[in-house]
């Protein structure tokens, strides 16, 4: 059957704005540490209502993001049931295909699958996520002259197909998780944030 999933992603991460990964370039530092988060807005996997139900990884990316071995640790929105959560889990690990299967393949290791309460709050690339204890984040978008806010179209780490990805900072970003060795503390930081539709 498939599946439809329309709503927000957000990612946010230890390089400097704009975070070169969206560009197809490697990271700042020569790795990149941090997270993407995706809330469903709408979304059916197989039957299965997923709709308001978030998805999350904290993530650690070695080197060019499109080379892969990317090692991560899966959150689960603590609201879903059983069955929610083997549906999301079957399309993000590839299983089932698709747009999120090109992802899925960039990932080298999947450290550890937990479930936690996850807050995303955020909207043009302002607002508040949390995951748990594991991950507190302040984002606020870049603006330009007139005010406008910065935009970022058709990038090479392609996961937002025609809407536009907001560029922005993490007025600060705290994340650990001894699973993946991650601990954060970081302050003005990278944070793209835009609307995605996944269909397969």
């Amino acid at each position: 059957m498939g599946y439809q999933l329309k709503g927000s992603i957000l990612e946010a991460c230890t390089c400097n704005a704009i975070c070169p990964c969206w560009v197809g370039e490697d990271p700042d530092s020569g790795a990149c540490y941090g997270t993407i988060a995706w809330h469903f807005d709408k979304g059916e996997i197989d039957g299965v209502d997923v709709s308001d139900l978030t998805f999350a990884l904290l993530l650690h990316i070695p080197g060019n993001a499109l080379s892969g071995d990317w090692r991560v640790v899966a959150y689960v929105d603590d609201t879903a049931s059983e069955e929610q959560e083997k549906a999301i889990l079957a399309v993000y690990t590839g299983e089932k295909g698709g747009p999120v299967a090109d992802m899925a393949q960039l990932i080298g290791e999947v450290v550890a699958v937990e479930r936690a309460p996850i807050t995303f709050g955020v909207v043009e690339g302002k607002g508040h996520l949390k995951i748990g204890t594991s991950l507190d984040a302040e984002i606020n978008p870049l603006e330009g002259p007139t005010g406008r806010r910065t935009t970022l179209h058709d990038a090479a780490l392609s996961v937002i197909e025609e809407a536009p990805y907001y560029v922005g900072k993490a007025d600060y970003l705290k994340a650990s998780n001894p699973a993946l060795g991650m601990n954060l503390d970081i302050h003005g930081k990278s944070a793209v944030q835009g609307q995605f539709t996944f269909e397969a």
